[in-house]
């Protein structure tokens, strides 16, 4: 592998971006000629223009994260379906194609001793590893290493090369491959022509086709700024800003060469800890990644970095999107600068085997810097026949090297002692691995529903969320029955079908009402659940699951239908709520708690609730939740609109509530909300009065989340249409068809 390189945490707890930069806006005049026929088209074409319409207001909230990955960027139109494209692929030829081109090199990059594993492995690594549990974003699940700003990280040097080499396979494949798949398979085929019984492969990631927009990789204004920028305390790991898992702008990882290039592996030891728990690892795994990664292949800099032309996405058009041209001799084989660091760990890098705690172990190491300049660990003193060769010349031999990670696993004592562990027993670290690296490269695929393939391991794995198939034919009307007549009031009901549904996260596919889980550890103590309220609903409704006996997570969200279709009825709407049985429950065994802790809503504008102030307001954290659970503005417009109307607010508060008609589903609240007969008067803050404009007494209270949808003009947009007096049904409507949605977010067998 290669280059694995404030506030309090929480306290800002959602991806950043959703504002403008906060700066005013620039006119660019250039040399425009203003006679006729001098330019004759619209500028502003490239991205790097600051000619945009919106940087004019700098604060203004920036509706993009919900409209990003928009249908008309996929060119393979609206009824294509990967998973059919899929069971037309032959996986077996495939697998050949990609083993054969482990070993195929080509003149224009050669394969480090003729074989492309390492670099085909830190190609799938790079493309997984930038996950993180925080907020699930990142990751290998959507090919999103095609596109800026991944295509041209620092930590991504060279991998343009990698996706190269495979696209003569892309190409034969066409559409029964995606990208993503592409990507990830990769490392796995690498390891398994390399010597490892890998522990399986699950196809099913669905390639994007424009960058993700949504993910914040930090507020760093250069690539690599010094760590202490992203921590509170760089001394204190914990302290990253959430909910980056990188200790650098533009490194998946840590700094190779030690915490702001400063070597010092305890150090080092304690920012790793930090940041594969974030990537949802434990110290076993960690190690295991660590060496196994580090096993095979070599990192690259034997050359002068500061020569390498532009990165992919800032080269001309005759670079056709690769980057880093090195002028370097050759510029490839032994003249490759990638991270800097140079040498392979082991003296077979083109083995699976236990070389790399051999190397660690059996020598002293101490700092010397390539001959990029980067610093690194050579041995003090080694056999000659323990050197690996050179990658073009076998009869040269070369120091190996170890990075300052590396060197975490000899000093830090429980790295080093599930180090020697694995070094006094290969089976058990290959099988440790296997099981690490089918983690890593499908822990955002979401649950199993979502794998496709031949060698999808039977075993259910406590990272994938496992939930039990549920019953699905029942009286679905004698349920609702038994529910209306519970006594539960609608408010009760809706709510907590909501707070069942709204953890989930389309970006890893974690969370939803499927598996009822807001009844166990975690999710039934968390403040935004209102425990005691969730107790003495889930009292009622327990009882009416065992009756039937069907699902508890089934039943949670029929209760949510009912209180939507007496709230529609008291309005003069006479509705079906959408419902598709077959939820399962999920058990305390088969949940691990600890990794669902960051699903945790730690704002809800749907329902009016924040844990405390945040950096952010109010309105950001309501689009980064929107944007989770896979809604469009106009879908969270009607959602928040209608559930203030049901009496939803957490804690009963009346903020937002715009109506005399508690718990009926009318429009009222965009009504109210775009009546000129109106004031609005801050009264502290966050929270207003709304005021009526002739007699100045107040009639309503609102929070900024309210307001937003009256003062930014596309959500007024929106506000209006559902404000008209022929909008009422069209309400009603829309309102139940976003409700279906969220609710079946998780539903992955009805897609």
């Amino acid at each position: 592998m290669e280059n694995h390189q404030n506030q309090e945490p929480g306290k800002c707890p959602v991806n950043h971006g959703q504002l403008p930069e906060n700066e005013a806006p620039t006119i660019v005049e250039g040399n425009h000629d203003a006679s006729a026929g001098k330019c004759p088209v619209m500028h502003g074409g490239n991205t790097a223009s600051s000619n945009n319409v919106m940087s004019w207001w700098p604060n203004a909230l920036n509706l993009d994260i919900l409209h990003q990955h928009d249908t008309k960027t996929n060119p393979l139109g609206h009824d294509f379906d990967y998973h059919e494209e899929l069971k037309k692929l032959d996986i077996p030829a495939l697998k050949k194609d990609m083993n054969d081109l482990m070993t195929n090199s080509q003149d224009w990059w050669p394969a480090d001793w003729g074989h492309y594993g390492g670099l085909m492995i830190r190609l799938s690594w790079h493309s997984a590893g930038s996950y993180r549990i925080t907020d699930g974003r990142g990751g290998g699940g959507a090919g999103n290493q095609r596109f800026a700003p991944l295509n041209s990280w620092p930590d991504n040097v060279s991998l343009d090369k990698a996706r190269r080499l495979l696209w003569p396979i892309k190409k034969k494949y066409g559409n029964k491959v995606s990208w993503a798949d592409l990507l990830v398979l990769a490392g796995t085929i690498a390891y398994e022509s390399m010597g490892l019984k890998t522990f399986g492969f699950a196809f099913g990631r669905k390639d994007i086709w424009s960058p993700e927009t949504d993910t914040y990789w930090g507020a760093e204004k250069e690539w690599l700024a010094p760590s202490d920028e992203r921590y509170g305390d760089v001394e204190k790991p914990s302290t990253m800003e959430n909910p980056l898992a990188a200790v650098q702008m533009g490194l998946i990882y840590v700094n190779p060469e030690g915490v702001n290039g400063k070597q010092d592996p305890m150090k080092t030891a304690a920012h790793i800890r930090e940041t594969f728990a974030r990537m949802a690892m434990n110290d076993e795994e960690t190690v295991a990644l660590t060496a196994g990664g580090h096993t095979v292949g070599k990192t690259h800099g034997n050359g002068d970095a500061s020569v390498l032309g532009p990165d992919p996405e800032s080269a001309d058009v005759e670079e056709q999107g690769l980057g880093w041209k090195n002028p370097n001799n050759t510029g490839k084989g032994r003249y490759t600068v990638t991270s800097g660091l140079e040498g392979a760990w082991t003296t077979h890098p083109t083995k699976w085997d236990g070389g790399f705690f051999e190397m660690l172990f059996n020598h002293e190491w101490e700092p010397r810097k390539s001959p990029a300049g980067a610093w690194q660990w050579e041995p003090v003193s080694i056999k000659e026949e323990d050197r690996p060769v050179d990658v073009e010349d076998p009869s040269i031999r070369h120091n190996p090297m170890m990075t300052d990670a590396d060197m975490a696993m000899k000093v830090d004592p429980i790295y080093k002692e599930i180090s020697l562990k694995f070094m006094n027993d290969q089976e058990y670290f290959s099988e440790t691995f296997a099981r690490a690296w089918f983690k890593l490269t499908h822990r955002d695929m979401g649950p199993k529903a979502n794998y496709f393939g031949t060698e999808v391991p039977e075993e259910d794995l406590i990272w994938q969320d496992p939930i039990p198939a549920g019953k699905a034919d029942y009286d679905v009307a004698a349920v609702k029955a038994k529910i209306a007549a519970s006594g539960l009031s609608i408010p009760e009901m809706v709510n907590t079908a909501w707070d069942s549904a709204r953890t989930y996260r389309g970006s890893d596919m974690r969370g939803g009402a499927n598996g009822a889980r807001i009844r166990l550890a975690p999710q039934k103590d968390w403040e935004g659940n209102e425990p005691q309220r969730l107790a003495h609903v889930l009292s009622v409704l327990e009882p009416i699951a065992a009756e039937f006996n069907i699902s508890i997570a089934d039943t949670i969200v029929l209760a949510g239908n009912v209180g939507i279709e007496q709230a529609a009825k008291a309005a003069g709407s006479d509705v079906t709520v959408p419902f598709s049985p077959g939820r399962g429950d999920a058990s305390a065994e088969m949940t691990d708690a600890e990794s669902f802790e960051p699903l945790e809503p730690l704002a809800d504008g749907y329902r009016n609730y924040s844990k405390k102030d945040y950096v952010v307001s109010v309105e950001e954290l309501m689009l980064d939740r929107t944007q989770l659970m896979g809604l469009t503005a106009p879908e969270m417009t009607v959602l928040v609109g209608g559930m203030r109307m049901l009496g939803t607010n957490y804690g009963n508060t009346k903020h937002g509530v715009f109506t005399n008609t508690i718990g009926a589903l009318t429009n009222d609240f965009f009504v109210n909300l775009t009546d000129m007969g109106n004031t609005w008067k801050p009264t502290s803050k966050g929270l207003y009065d709304i005021c009526d404009r002739r007699t100045g007494v107040v009639k309503w209270t609102a929070t900024r989340m309210d307001l937003v949808f009256g003062s930014n003009s596309i959500l007024r947009s929106y506000s209006e249409v559902y404000a008209q007096d022929d909008s009422k049904e069209r309400f009603v409507a829309d309102f139940v068809k976003a409700w279906t949605k969220v609710m079946n977010a998780d539903r992955f067998d009805l897609k």
